[in-house]
């Protein structure tokens, strides 16, 4: 059938051909304080 994927790919991948990389978190979220201060900015 065509629907179904060919698995025979997914069996013989090896691992240890993948590079180690390192995730870093670029856009972090803004902490309570940082929040409260914008919120009273827009009021006055």
């Amino acid at each position: 059938m065509a629907d179904k994927p060919d698995m025979g790919e997914i069996a013989s991948f090896d691992n240890a051909k993948l590079k180690k990389t390192e995730t870093q978190e670029k856009n972090t979220l803004p902490t309570k304080e940082t929040t409260e201060q914008e919120k009273w900015s827009e009021i006055f």
